[in-house]
């Protein structure tokens, strides 16, 4: 068993050597105190604290599983203290504003945390997963009284939070939600109704549990325009209990260290939040943030496999590897004294664990990327820079959200190979990253919302100007002079063309079911022109001209970024064109 450990040295190559994201957070008045160095400190301690405390709990959480008995749920053992010592050193609020008891850094900080936290224990990390959501939703949309009750106690971490949307008849379609809201003379309404998929609907992490539930009034239209969203706590200020119920938790394929609840709601006392009819507009700001935190979880997760196969490859002797002219950085010395090699030196395990490397390294680069602008978004001085981070947020988080997660399991997959039939047992603990992982690419809006949320909503609706602008913003600073500038180049071309061509099919007869079949594809060609891009910034950067990174930069080219031309053919089949 190989428990996972952040590679700092890694992380900090991106952020610091490809991203340059100290001299970029400076340039953001919140955060001129935030310098390399400060950076550099809070990720070791991070790290430490997640190799040390977190990532040993995964072997338990996954065999023990939380613990179902009379409504309560136990977690398992190790959780409770671990948790406790996570919100209390700072880590649960490491982006919260300092007035409400956090310590108010850069966003992508806290994407490097939970990106390694899901690597580390994807089934603990889901508890804190929806916190900074929960926090901006308080913080946004709650009233005054509401803030002063909750908001210090969710964005420090103290309490943990849920997000109570779907119904067992209403699932992605949440405008088929049922659960009723009635109002109250106080000011205050009853809720009733039941809500599956409900991560840590119930557990005991914390002494409180914050639910925000979508519901409906008596006389609200049908339809997603008739929710609200409403707070209900497990316990209220006077300490009494709410009428809220965990009837069971679900049996599940992987992560069963986090209890995934069925939640009924019986008169339960609650308040609104934000504005009548309105719900899910209060509810996209955790979802937003959800959807960056699953990419993450999903580059997190192939990293562990990452690191579990190429660790098993320097191990493992087999059968004697053909020999190339051309050194791999594995190649092992002295390979000639054995019967048997390591099988790191066998093309086809290096072909695997190099391709998800460029997917790892190229996808951290897109994903911290979007950690900066969420921040530049919010406080960069020059207006079409906020612009320019904002349009980049849209259009890159259903991106990230759909890849990242697409890739983790079958990256994770991929890496379980590596071990043949050592894999598929438990031992190792590679089999669990890949069970782990298939979650990702169904919940906060499957893998096919994702797509159809990129094509329809972000590209087709605006005639494709969003999107050419920000690949016009991202090509401005390569060279048609240099090889891999000039491929990315010829993949943006290619992109607008594509979009184009969506574009002309939308308000044609059948448009939509034709754009609706290959969005997918879609999703696909722009993460894999956008990962090209993202190689590309690695490779211009200081200290890239090692073997570390030059095998997986080649193993992009050679093995990942030929799929561009099989996707574009599909979707100009379908499109008749």
């Amino acid at each position: 068993m190989h428990n996972y450990q952040p590679q700092l040295d890694d992380v900090q190559f991106v952020l610091h050597n490809v991203l340059h994201a100290p001299k970029r957070i400076a340039a953001l008045s919140p955060y001129r105190e935030v310098d390399a160095d400060l950076m550099h400190q809070i990720l070791e301690e991070s790290g430490k604290f997640i190799a040390e405390q977190i990532a040993p709990l995964n072997p338990v959480g996954d065999h023990v599983g939380a613990h179902f008995k009379d409504g309560a749920v136990t977690m398992p053992p190790g959780f409770k203290d671990a948790y406790q010592a996570f919100w209390q050193a700072g880590w649960a609020s490491l982006c919260t504003a300092t007035d409400d008891g956090g310590q108010g850094l850069p966003a992508v900080l806290e994407s490097v945390l939970y990106e390694w936290l899901s690597a580390a224990n994807h089934g603990w990390t889901m508890a804190p997963g929806l916190l900074h959501g929960a926090y901006e939703c308080i913080k946004h949309h709650a009233s005054d009284a509401l803030k002063a009750q909750y908001l210090h106690k969710v964005g420090t971490g103290e309490w943990l939070a849920t997000m109570c949307l779907t119904e067992p008849h209403a699932g992605s379609d949440l405008g088929l939600a049922s659960t009723k809201a009635v109002p109250q003379t106080d000011g205050a309404y009853l809720i009733s109704g039941t809500k599956i998929f409900i991560s840590g609907g119930e557990h005991d992490l914390t002494d409180n549990i914050v639910h925000l539930v979508l519901a409906r009034l008596p006389d609200a239209p049908a339809g997603p325009k008739g929710l609200s969203l409403f707070l209900v706590p497990k316990f209220y200020a006077d300490g009494s209990r709410s009428a809220v119920y965990c009837d069971r938790i679900e049996e599940k394929m992987g992560i069963h260290a986090s209890p995934t609840c069925v939640m009924r709601f019986d008169e339960a006392r609650a308040w609104l939040v934000g504005d009548l009819g309105r719900g899910l507009n209060a509810m996209f700001v955790m979802m937003n943030a959800a959807r960056l935190h699953v990419a993450l979880q999903g580059v997190g997760l192939l990293d562990a496999a990452w690191q579990k196969a190429n660790a098993y490859a320097h191990e493992r002797r087999q059968m004697r590897a053909p020999r190339s002219k051309v050194a791999s950085p594995n190649e092992n010395q002295g390979k000639g004294s054995a019967p048997a090699d390591l099988i790191i030196e066998h093309p086809a395990v290096r072909r695997i664990l190099d391709t998800q490397r460029a997917w790892i390294d190229g996808a951290r680069v897109l994903a911290y990327e979007t950690g900066l602008a969420l921040d530049e978004a919010k406080h960069h001085p020059d207006e079409s820079q906020r612009e320019a981070a904002q349009r980049w947020c849209a259009l890159i988080t259903p991106i990230l959200k759909a890849s990242c997660t697409d890739q983790g399991f079958h990256g994770a997959s991929e890496c379980l190979q590596v071990f043949g039939g050592h894999g598929y047992v438990s031992e190792w603990g590679v089999e669990q990253n890949v069970r782990d992982a298939r979650i990702a690419m169904i919940y906060e809006g499957t893998n096919e919302i994702q797509a159809v949320d990129l094509l329809m909503r972000k590209v087709v609706s605006d005639g494709g100007m969003a999107l050419n602008a920000m690949l016009d913003s991202l090509a401005q600073h390569l060279s048609e002079t240099k090889p891999h500038e000039a491929q990315v180049l010829h993949l943006f071309k290619r992109l607008k063309a594509t979009t184009q061509m969506c574009v002309t099919c939308a308000p044609q007869a059948d448009g939509h079911v034709r754009l609706s079949w290959i969005a997918g594809d879609f999703l696909r060609l722009a993460t894999l022109a956008l990962l090209a891009w993202s190689w590309t910034r690695i490779e211009s950067a200081n200290g890239s001209d090692t073997l570390r990174w030059q095998a997986p930069a080649n193993a992009l080219r050679a093995w990942v970024l030929p799929e561009f031309d099989m996707r574009s053919g599909m979707i100009e089949t379908q499109l008749g064109q």
